[in-house]
């Protein structure tokens, strides 16, 4: 009589100094209902957001110390790097977000150990990966959590105020880039009742940006890829200068800058120039979501808040870890939609999801960028 396949064991790991969980216990009870998978769990795991180890045990899972986790399980997920070495699993593989053509650097150790390497945040943007999409997910909470920031730190108010002692005028608020985080900073902004302008390379940006009441400004002559993806691409010298020539001109009279502009694996583009901070009112704030990637403003330090010149210039490009509740319940739906497709669709040849986000198998190169960029010649 032949032996039955043992389930697939999947650890969830805590990533240190984030207080996100990428899954809660709903979607763990999933797994083990559903998937029929095994899960493993770090003490502790959703311990930022009061969930009691209690709650996964009742989900089904069980709860293991760290090394036993890395020994035990087939699969580890996290939201971020969390490997250092430790014994592991022959074969195991990692899932996560790991900015990984940005930050190739961290994916040494797991060729060294020959891991299988999926990074959620190469997944194309389809209609197909929609539910698996974690950069849209964290990136609408970080353009949402962007305005509540500036609005903590702005000595002004979001909308007109009319009393007996007289007016207040809106604050005026610049964004530049309107993806995801800026459409949602837009829309936040607006319903604050603040007068909002919008910056974005594309030009197709334009028509969300003016549907959300904001102002769209744009340069003439962009160079655009069918290749990008939706992001922006990188642009030529003389298109740069009058890009900051124009962003220079409408900062003088903003309060508040949110930045959001990013390019994949590439420096953030300086759209902010020192001259441009300088030149800003006093009390003003920029808070700058590229700054993991070098900024969009050319004062950015990374993770750090300070003062320059009377203007506030916050570099965090993880804003959505500060309301880690709601981060936590949009993540644990697109990593538990993520392992489900790839439980159906793994055995399947070329699957345009898995193929793109997947980084290495058994410790070599699968995806392009990687086989070319750092492959030795």
């Amino acid at each position: 009589m032949s032996e039955q396949p043992q389930p697939n064991t999947i650890g969830i790991l805590k990533t240190p100094n984030d207080p996100r969980v990428c899954l809660l216990p709903k979607e763990v009870k999933r797994l083990t209902g559903e998937l029929k998978l095994n899960i493993l769990f770090e003490p502790g795991l959703g311990s930022s957001l009061q969930i009691e180890d209690v709650e996964y045990v009742q989900a089904g899972a069980s709860c293991q110390t760290r090394e036993s986790i890395f020994k035990n399980s087939d699969t580890i997920v996290s939201i971020n790097h969390t490997f250092s070495e430790v014994e592991m699993k022959g074969g195991c593989c990692f899932i996560g977000i790991f900015n990984p053509l940005f930050h190739a650097s961290k994916l040494a150790i797991y060729k060294k150990h020959c891991a299988t390497v999926y990074s959620l945040d190469l997944l194309p943007r389809t209609t197909l990966a929609q539910s698996m999409d974690v950069l849209s997910s964290m990136a609408s909470l970080s353009g949402y959590r962007a305005v509540i920031k500036a609005a903590e730190i702005c000595n002004g108010v979001f909308p007109m105020f009319t009393t007996a002692a007289g007016t207040l005028t809106p604050v005026k608020i610049l964004v530049l880039g309107a993806g995801v985080a800026g459409l949602q900073a837009i829309a936040t902004a607006r319903r604050l009742g603040a007068v909002v302008e919008a910056f974005d390379v594309r030009k197709s940006a334009g028509e969300e940006v003016r549907s959300l009441g904001a102002t769209f400004i744009e340069v003439e002559g962009y160079a655009e890829s069918a290749n990008a993806g939706g992001y922006a691409v990188e642009q030529s010298k003389e298109y740069q200068k009058k890009q900051k020539d124009l962003i220079h001109n409408h900062i003088l009279t903003a309060n508040i800058v949110i930045s959001t502009a990013n390019i994949p694996g590439k420096k953030a583009p300086l759209l902010i120039e020192k001259r441009s901070v300088e030149a800003m009112q006093p009390g003003s704030v920029i808070i700058d979501l590229a700054a993991e990637q070098g900024g969009n403003c050319e004062l950015s330090k990374n993770e750090e808040t300070f003062h320059y010149n009377g203007v506030t210039i916050v570099g965090n490009s993880g804003l959505s870890g500060e309301i880690p509740a709601a981060a936590s319940k949009l993540l644990s739906n697109n990593y538990f939609s993520f392992l489900k497709y790839k439980q159906k669709s793994e055995y399947q040849a070329d699957d345009p999801l898995l193929t793109a986000s997947q980084i290495m198998k058994e410790g070599e190169w699968t995806h392009p960028y990687f086989s070319k960029q750092l492959q030795p010649a």
